[in-house]
C-alpha cells in the first residue's frame, strides 16, 4: 500500500482568503499562470518565489495537461 499523495494545491480561508496556493506556501497558482502568460520562464517564477519547488510547478503543469487532454481509455 502506498503512502497518501501530498496535496499539490491547497485552499484555506486563513491563507489569502481561500485563493488556491501551492501547498506549503502562500504563493497563488494564478501567479505562475500570469508569469507564463507574460512570457516569463519557470526559472523566472522560481527565482521570484523560492518557496515553490520546481517539482510543484511541473506537477501542476502535468495535472493541467492531463485535465485538458485526457487519454481515452
Amino acid at each position: 500500500m502506498s503512502a497518501p499523495k501530498r496535496p499539490l494545491i491547497t485552499t484555506s480561508p486563513e491563507v489569502l482568503g481561500g485563493t488556491p496556493v501551492f501547498a506549503g506556501t502562500r504563493v497563488p497558482v494564478q501567479t505562475l499562470i500570469e508569469y507564463l502568460e507574460g512570457g516569463e520562464t519557470i526559472d523566472d517564477f522560481l527565482e521570484g518565489f523560492p518557496t515553490v519547488t520546481r517539482e510543484q510547478v511541473i506537477a501542476f503543469l502535468e495535472e493541467a495537461k492531463a485535465r485538458m487532454f485526457p487519454v481515452a481509455s
